[in-house]
């Protein structure tokens, strides 16, 4: 089964405070529906782009994209 990331994109000079923000607010998420998502975090693109993101399966993946309205998608490998 394919895996996928999906991802906030967080752009300017706040955007790693507001990305470990919103990390944040997926790991509550995760918790309160009981996922069985392990694969989270936060990357720092540059100074001014960071992004937060989670992998789920790609089977699991419509439901949670509705609910969270990523910014992006790629398959994560």
């Amino acid at each position: 089964m394919r895996k996928l990331k999906l991802i906030w994109d967080f752009r300017g000079p706040a955007g790693q405070k507001t990305a470990e923000h919103h990390l944040v607010h997926l790991k509550e998420y995760i918790e309160i529906n009981q996922l069985d998502i392990t694969v989270t975090g936060v990357e720092t693109i540059n100074d001014m782009h960071s992004l937060a993101y989670l992998v789920v399966d790609e089977a699991e993946m419509k439901p949670i994209r509705d609910q969270l309205k990523p910014h992006r998608g790629l398959v994560y490998s």
